[in-house]
């Protein structure tokens, strides 16, 4: 395809990641994300025009290859964020590039951006020929609490997700579990039902809450509403992960 001069927005970059999907992956976390959850451990990130990082598509792809002898067979790049999708032209150059080197493509995503609209959806199909996995954050199941919890609904990341499946794309499902936020029994049922209805999902995940970010909130001047809320222990882990119908 045609190369443009699209510039990326990105935060930062990892060149060792072990937990973005398979194998050992370089990992590029993108700025800009329309959800504010109040977990956050990444708020400097909320701004697409506020990166640190700027980088053409084949300049990103170039620092990124350099370290390519260490992905092996499974390994790859995966591109995190905050939201990845919000920056959907940047990405479809940037994994282009990457096909044409054989290289296995992932997107960590909140789900969030999608939408129906023509020219949107468009360019996710295109993507999406583009992309192995999809990492998808499922943060709440009941549409209000997903308010309360990140300042916008869920509509569009629970279509995104029935959209990828019946579209034939690899899913893991994450659910970061905050104590008395995103751990009741039913909300946690009803998300097992709801991964359960998807045709494509290879691993679900429970990811602790954790309080790492609050400096950054602190250092922001963002309020921080959970910093006497504690982190989930062994038994509540393991409660989650039988609700959700994880197997290991």
């Amino acid at each position: 395809m045609t190369r443009s001069e699209t510039i990326g927005y990105v935060h930062s970059l990892e060149s060792f990641g072990c937990v973005d999907g398979p194998g050992v992956r370089f990992v590029v976390f993108l700025h800009g994300c329309n959800l504010r959850c109040r977990y956050c451990h990444n708020p400097d990130t909320w701004a697409e025009k506020d990166a640190p990082l700027q980088f053409t598509a084949e300049a990103l792809f170039e620092r990124c290859w350099k370290y390519h002898t260490y992905w092996g067979k499974d390994g790859g790049i995966t591109v995190s964020g905050g939201e990845p999708l919000l920056q959907i032209d940047f990405l479809i150059e940037f994994f282009s590039i990457a096909k044409e080197h054989g290289v296995h493509t992932t997107i960590d995503t909140a789900g969030q951006p999608f939408s129906r609209d023509e020219l949107w959806l468009s360019k996710f199909n295109v993507l999406l020929g583009m992309n192995d996995l999809i990492i998808l954050d499922l943060k709440e199941i009941d549409p209000q609490k997903h308010i309360s919890l990140t300042g916008r609904d869920n509509a569009s990341i629970l279509d995104m997700a029935q959209y990828v499946s019946d579209h034939g794309v690899t899913l893991w499902i994450r659910h970061v579990l905050v104590p008395g936020l995103t751990d009741d029994a039913e909300g946690l049922k009803q998300t097992a039902a709801f991964i359960a209805s998807l045709k494509t999902v290879e691993r679900t995940e429970v990811l602790p809450y954790h309080t790492l970010g609050i400096t950054k909130w602190k250092k922001l001047g963002i309020p921080y509403s959970l910093e006497n809320v504690p982190v989930p222990g062994p038994e509540e882990i393991k409660r989650a992960e039988e609700l959700l119908q994880i197997r290991k």
